[in-house]
């Protein structure tokens, strides 16, 4: 996982973050104070990632984050929820 933006616009923090190991490429994350705003990844299963996204909305950080961490995906040691899941523990941990 490796952020590649981050930014603020007023209170809301805007990031990408460059995926490792996963079908999606990328995931775009909008957060305010530690409540998730809005997910958007690019590439991998596009409905399954929209629904994780939906789900996602209107959470805490840390709440999402401890559902998500550690999913695999097939023989990876890792999935895209997963990859997610370490954006939310990098910034937990700052």
């Amino acid at each position: 996982m490796k952020i590649i933006n981050d930014t603020y616009k007023d209170s809301v923090r805007y990031l990408v973050a460059q995926t490792e190991g996963v079908c999606s490429k990328a995931i775009e994350l909008l957060i305010e104070g530690d409540t998730i705003l809005d997910v958007a990844f690019h590439g991998g299963c596009s409905g399954n990632l929209k629904g994780i996204a939906a789900l996602a909305k209107g959470n805490k950080i840390s709440d999402v984050q401890q559902r998500l961490q550690g999913i695999t995906c097939g023989p990876k040691n890792t999935s895209c929820p997963d990859q997610f899941a370490q954006l939310l523990s990098a910034l937990l941990n700052n």
